[in-house]
């Protein structure tokens, strides 16, 4: 029997390895946007995050986020996007 391969990738928060698809992929768009990508297929360089409140938290606070998407600043519309968002998440998995 032949195993299907799943992509993994690892949270800019915890830096825990995942499959890519239990996770929220980050794009910054060749405009310079960053925005959530929840189908994980547009164009742009990507970065994923747990749905955990603490991860995005401390993406966003410690500047992983930046260095993830090689960026010098989040533009702060986006930012406050992404917080926004952050709230909604729940604190731990369940």
């Amino acid at each position: 029997m032949v195993r299907k391969h799943i992509p993994q990738r690892t949270c800019v928060g915890c830096r825990q390895v995942q499959a890519k698809r239990e996770m929220i992929r980050i794009v910054r768009t060749p405009e310079g946007r960053v925005q959530i990508d929840p189908t994980g297929k547009k164009s742009g360089r990507g970065a994923y995050l747990h749905p955990r409140r603490s991860c995005w938290e401390r993406a966003l606070k410690d500047g992983r986020l930046e260095h993830a998407l090689r960026i010098e600043a989040i533009p702060e519309e986006d930012r406050m996007a992404l917080v926004a968002y952050a709230s909604t998440l729940p604190e731990e998995e369940n």
